[in-house]
């Protein structure tokens, strides 16, 4: 074996640009390999979330006759006292152990207009000390965040502010649906401006204080939900077992992101293709190289058999080659993958607005993250498919008639 591997050495010493080149497209393959695998998850890591921080939380309680998709304000859809059952999610030691908060929201849709400018937008009415609003007061541009005892102001995304030509201290004419059918229309200053980095959901999302949302609806001791944000995601089931009551249900973040999940799984199964489609590219110079190789050296692989070499030895001196261009190859490519995967972790790939909001919520950039399972995963692939492409020119060489190979035939 070691002298196999020595006379491939040698072998490909012979024409170390040839090797060098086939050697480096394997690395690029690989390094393209790793960086692609890197952006997805990264995507639908940042994706999941932002989904959840900003959207769905990890549990949300509603109304057993609550229907996704649709702002209704009737009292029979929405929860009631709701605060009564936070309290009681509270009591219980278990319960607050895991959970980071439980807050009561209020979603409406709404009308927000500014000179000739008017934009469908979704009211959200939040608790303004809650600790899941941490993405929006984080994400502060200009202004400040809601106050409990500030029911005059708004806090608006910055897109949307863009989009209407408005600023901190600006008024906003806000027209909403009410719980028994009516539109409700007053005026609103715009006391801060946000960006969470989502372009889908800042341009359509405004904030306001849940007792003033409240008031402005109709809906008075009610909420469109509980949200409820964990220490831990995985505990999530767990936690919505442990969460009984009469006339509301538990949904957890997996069961209102089910779109995301499948995409997720969808994306995961189709790079599985890309991926084999990549290193049959680079496979195919593995084999060039090869197979040049056989036909320059016929005559040599005839003294080779000649002298008493078996053909198996012949292939598993190809073979030998082969792996030295792989592993050389792969090793580069890890190396180049990691500094690239590197780079786009910390700066990030801007996307911009994608148009994307229903059901996922992406950013406006993609930060790579490139995990050890991924990196042997595709470093194990990359090798299987050089091998495996290699065995053809090395059976080629293998069944070289003696004779034949000694004339150069």
């Amino acid at each position: 074996m070691a002298q196999n591997f020595k006379l491939a050495l040698r072998n490909l010493n012979r024409n170390r640009r040839r090797s060098l080149l086939s050697s480096l497209a394997i690395s690029l393959g690989l390094a393209l390999l790793l960086l692609m695998a890197a952006m997805i998850r990264g995507e639908m890591d940042a994706s999941i979330d932002k989904t959840i921080q900003l959207s769905s939380g990890h549990i949300q309680i509603r109304s057993s006759a609550y229907v996704e998709g649709k702002s209704s304000l009737k009292w029979s859809d929405l929860v009631a006292e709701p605060q009564s059952i936070i309290k009681s999610l509270e009591e219980s030691q278990t319960l607050n152990e895991l959970m980071v908060t439980a807050t009561p929201r209020l979603n409406a849709s709404a009308i927000i207009s500014s000179g000739n400018d008017t934009i469908g937008v979704q009211l959200l009415g939040v608790d303004p000390l809650s600790p899941a609003n941490d993405p929006f007061v984080q994400g502060l541009t200009a202004g400040k965040f809601l106050a409990p005892d500030n029911t005059n102001e708004i806090v608006i995304g910055q897109l949307l502010a863009n989009k209407l030509g408005v600023g901190v201290g600006d008024s906003l004419n806000l027209l909403v649906n009410t719980s028994n059918g009516n539109v409700n229309e007053q005026k609103y200053i715009v006391g801060g401006l946000y960006t969470t980095h989502t372009p889908s959901y800042d341009e359509s999302t405004i904030l306001m204080p849940l007792d003033k949302a409240q008031s402005m609806t109709g809906s008075e001791g009610h909420a469109t939900s509980i949200f409820i944000l964990l220490k831990d995601s995985a505990r999530s089931d767990a936690v919505a077992d442990a969460i009984q009551g009469t006339g509301y249900e538990v949904t957890t973040w997996q069961e209102m992101n089910q779109l995301l999940i499948d995409t997720e799984e969808l994306a995961a199964s189709f790079m599985i293709i890309i991926y084999l489609i990549v290193l049959a590219v680079t496979a195919t110079v593995i084999v060039n190289t090869l197979i040049m190789s056989v036909f320059e050296r016929t005559r040599e692989i005839g003294i080779l058999a000649a002298v008493g070499m078996k053909g198996r030895q012949i292939m598993n001196l190809f073979l030998a080659e082969a792996s030295i261009l792989a592993v050389a190859g792969i090793a580069f490519g890890l190396l180049l993958g990691w500094l690239v995967c590197l780079y786009f972790g910390k700066f990030g790939f801007s996307i911009g607005d994608m148009g994307i909001s229903n059901g996922m919520l992406l950013g406006d950039k993609i930060f790579a993250i490139l995990t050890a399972g991924d990196a042997i995963k595709l470093t194990l692939l990359a090798f299987i498919v050089t091998m495996v492409a290699s065995l053809y020119p090395a059976i080629l060489a293998a069944r070289l008639e003696p004779v034949d190979a000694l004339h150069g035939k």
